[in-house]
């Protein structure tokens, strides 16, 4: 098969032990996104196959109407809102995909709270530059014990979360559905009485929530204004959880002081605001982005596209979509 490999930011895929797996077959890789839909179409048009990894790129029916000769789309980790599965079946293109693991995320977040909580970013800004234990404004940073961590969502991520936290004497707060809140207090954990109660209470709050039309922009003006003037807001989830603008305006005036991002409306940003704020620290995207954590997505997408090559293809998330009649 002709495969494309798109969206490889640093390069690594080749770098990849799991790469060897796909050495039967024709493999371009793609380090740079597509300016346009007219360029995506110019470059993907010769493939069979696509590998995804993530969200980075979209798929919708306008574009798989001119992509006549691709017959599987495998997803690195699970199908998300980039791609339209619908249309995927419509066009006869099958979708496989992975699963992920909560490791390297959960571990990024903690790097956040930990150098946003000591001022980690300024003070080795001011060390580059000659000065000595100054963080600039931002004054002293703080010990996490016995504060408060506030979750919202207490998935895979959440739970590990979680854990640190309390392994760092702070006490954990859990917010999210009834099933999520119950399997807190059963872990030991606190369950909030409200949403309004978690950003209050919170000195440093966390979102871990999926993306989807009921938890879009979830996280309010509102909700922030509730928030500690010395609190962080910390998100390696989606930036679409927040109501556009919403973060700015409420660091602008206070509430809370301080926050921690790994997603971005944007990606990559382009004239992003908060970033140009002294009480802002953020990674571009780097929760799943691990060695570890690439050879499990990309392995088992290239083990996906190997039994589909092999004419059984597994982990199907449309198979009903007549990929038998597309080869």
């Amino acid at each position: 098969m002709k495969i494309a490999i798109l969206d490889d930011y640093q390069g690594a895929t080749r770098e990849l032990a799991c790469f060897a797996k796909l050495a039967d077959h024709e493999v371009t890789l793609f380090r740079t996104p597509a300016q346009s839909e007219a360029e995506q179409v110019a470059r993907l048009r010769p493939f069979d196959a696509l590998v995804l990894i993530r969200e980075r790129s979209q798929v919708d029916d306008s574009l798989l109407a001119q992509l006549p000769r691709l017959r599987i789309i495998s997803q690195t980790g699970k199908v998300s809102q980039h791609l339209s599965l619908a249309a995927c079946s419509r066009h006869g293109v099958l979708v496989v995909e992975g699963s992920g693991s909560p490791v390297a995320p959960s571990e990024l977040c903690w790097a956040l709270i930990l150098a946003a909580s000591r001022q980690l970013p300024a003070y080795w800004q001011g060390l580059q530059q000659g000065q000595w234990q100054d963080s600039g404004s931002l004054g002293l940073g703080r010990s996490l014990e016995g504060l408060t961590l506030g979750i919202w969502g207490f998935g895979k991520i959440g739970r590990r979360v979680a854990a640190f936290g309390q392994a760092f004497g702070m006490t954990v707060l859990v917010w999210g559905s009834e099933a999520s809140r119950a399997a807190a207090c059963s872990a030991g954990y606190r369950a909030a009485s409200s949403q309004a109660a978690l950003f209050r209470h919170s000195d440093v709050l966390s979102l871990h929530l999926r993306l989807c039309e009921a938890t879009r922009h979830c996280v309010t003006a509102a909700s922030l204004a509730l928030m500690k003037p010395d609190a962080l807001l910390v998100n390696i989830s989606r930036a679409e959880l927040v109501v556009p603008g919403a973060l700015l305006a409420a660091l602008q005036a206070g509430r809370p002081g301080f926050a921690a991002l790994d997603v971005f409306e944007c990606e990559p940003p382009s004239q992003e605001p908060l970033l140009a704020m002294a009480n802002v620290i953020g990674t571009p995207h780097l929760g799943y982005v691990t060695r570890d954590s690439y050879e499990l997505y990309l392995g088992q997408a290239f083990d996906n596209l190997i039994a589909f090559a092999a004419g059984s293809p597994v982990n199907m998330a449309n198979p009903d979509c007549g990929w038998e009649t597309r080869q």
